[in-house]
């Protein structure tokens, strides 16, 4: 990813707000959602910009005792298959290490193969199924989660990825 990933700030909301429109339509979270998180103590966001300090990209937790859920995870699509949402996703994974959280969850749409794919790709499991879920049409969700990801195994697959990501980068500005 060309750019960087850094902590949401109250400025950024509209903006993100713009993106989540063009991301999730009529159902989207508003400003005042956006403010709300940003004041929640629980709550962790960041946002991913481009060179042009142009937002492409945000994520957000929760940090509840050893868990984090994920709460939101989008890319502009001008700006997807860049790598950007997995920049997101470590960005919360490494958030995760240093609070000593131990597992990581998160809802996802059972048609949104890309995200799917991604998340399994970081090692998360699909462990059931929310029943009409989402607002605007009643699809299921998923559920996934982590195994510990203090495990040697998922530690593993994290720096594998890092490693990958970090030679595609140095591929692209070659």
């Amino acid at each position: 990813m060309n750019g960087r990933i850094r902590r949401m700030e109250k400025s950024d909301v509209g903006e993100v707000v713009e993106l989540e429109a063009l991301s999730y339509g009529e159902h989207h979270w508003s400003k005042e959602s956006f403010y709300n998180e940003l004041e929640n103590n629980l709550a962790h966001y960041y946002c991913a910009e481009n060179e042009n300090k142009k937002i492409i990209g945000y994520t957000g937790c929760w940090h509840i005792f050893d868990e984090a859920h994920i709460t939101t995870l989008s890319v502009h699509p001008d700006f997807r298959k860049q790598g950007v949402a997995q920049s997101l996703l470590f960005a919360v994974i490494d958030d995760c290490y240093k609070a000593k959280i131990k597992y990581i969850t998160l809802e996802v749409r059972e048609s949104n193969v890309p995200a799917i794919s991604l998340y399994e790709k970081n090692g998360f499991k699909s462990i059931g199924t929310r029943k009409n879920y989402y607002q605007d049409n009643n699809e299921n969700a998923l559920i996934m989660f982590t195994e510990n990801i203090w495990y040697e195994k998922f530690k593993l697959r994290y720096n594998e990825l890092h490693k990958q990501q970090e030679a595609k980068s140095e591929h692209k500005t070659a």
